[in-house]
């Protein structure tokens, strides 16, 4: 698997066959290792591209945000989209709280940096 740097993290890769335009919302997400929940809400902005995904149950009900970078492909028929990261990587990322985060760009460099690293 190609490591991915911060800087190149809040992009789509070529390979998961994202299309700009679809609707991402809903859609069930799948880690390396089983199923983590679905998106909430996405952004496809320039160079900040990411996925939030609710967690549910699963981890009492946390919302993470997901670089675009982060995810391996897109399925829009099955409406799945799948991840390259661990439930646990996932589980111990930075938690997304919307009234706190959206548009923080503190935030956005220690996620970059916390899924960017190529030690995980």
């Amino acid at each position: 698997m190609k490591e991915l740097f911060v800087s190149d993290i809040w992009g789509y890769q070529p390979t998961t066959k994202h299309t700009p335009g679809t609707d991402l919302t809903g859609f069930k997400v799948e880690a390396t290792d089983g199923s983590i929940g679905k998106v909430d809400k996405h952004s496809e902005d320039v160079g900040s591209s990411y996925i939030v995904v609710d967690t549910g149950v699963w981890i009492f009900g946390k919302h993470v945000l997901l670089p675009a970078g982060t995810v391996s492909s897109i399925d829009t028929e099955e409406k799945t989209i799948h991840v390259s990261r661990t439930k646990a990587e996932i589980k111990d990322a930075p938690e997304f709280d919307k009234d706190k985060h959206a548009g923080d760009p503190g935030y956005h460099q220690q996620v970059g940096g916390y899924y960017g690293n190529p030690r995980l």
